[in-house]
């Protein structure tokens, strides 16, 4: 059985909804007789030649967060700049809500890529002390397919075990987790003989879904 896709497929920056979008890469250069926006020059043999925001090719590269600020080029720069601001929304939050369903059996390319992003800020490293430590938060996975203890697909979730080290261990959070499965019944009629347990099993997520949005609701705003 194919995983559902219920959520867009366009990046989305969780925090912000606002879409994640690749540098965009210059087609000139600044030149000491042309200034900006001269054409890049082109070798003898008609080829581009090397662009002073990049590196030539073979050269190594040093990502980007260990170089100076004055080496680093346009595009690292504003991948940096991306990630402080993700950083700053979760870090000046006082309690946060992750929303994320299983996609084909692990962790979407957007939460992947929006935790990727994070991470590259100093303040959530590997050696830092998070901004976020402490802080309620509820992770809701849906699945469309039951993968509970003792039923075929268990172990099959890849992604909900992954987020738990993210947001409890890596960055600190007092996390709760509501889990949904079986969102496909009704949808497809192959899983028509599970209808009654889906109920059970919705009307459990509901439950906890309150009780913990409770919790959420109850933390004092920063002053």
């Amino acid at each position: 059985m194919h995983e559902e896709r219920s959520c867009p497929c366009s990046v989305w920056t969780p925090a912000s909804g606002s879409r994640a979008r690749p540098a965009a890469r210059s087609r000139t250069s600044s030149s000491a007789s042309g200034g900006p926006g001269t054409p890049t020059p082109r070798s003898p043999a008609g080829t581009s030649a090397p662009s002073r925001s990049r590196p030539p090719p073979g050269a190594r590269r040093s990502p980007a967060p260990y170089l100076p600020a004055a080496e680093r080029t346009p595009e690292q720069a504003g991948a940096l700049a991306l990630a402080a601001t993700l950083a700053d929304e979760i870090a000046d939050a006082e309690a946060l809500l992750f929303a994320v369903p299983l996609y084909n059996f692990g962790v979407s390319q957007h939460i992947k890529t929006y935790v990727d992003l994070v991470i590259t800020d100093p303040r959530f490293g590997p050696r830092a002390e998070p901004p976020t430590a402490g802080k309620p938060a509820v992770l809701v996975t849906v699945r469309g397919g039951n993968y509970s203890a003792g039923t075929p697909r268990e172990g099959w979730d890849h992604a909900t075990g992954w987020l738990r080290r993210i947001l409890a261990d890596v960055w600190g959070m007092d996390l709760r987790v509501v889990e949904r499965d079986f969102t496909l019944v009704g949808v497809n009629p192959a899983l028509d003989s599970f209808t009654d347990l889906a109920a059970e099993l919705k009307a459990t997520a509901e439950r906890e879904a309150t009780e913990h949005g409770r919790l959420l609701s109850s933390t004092p705003a920063a002053a």
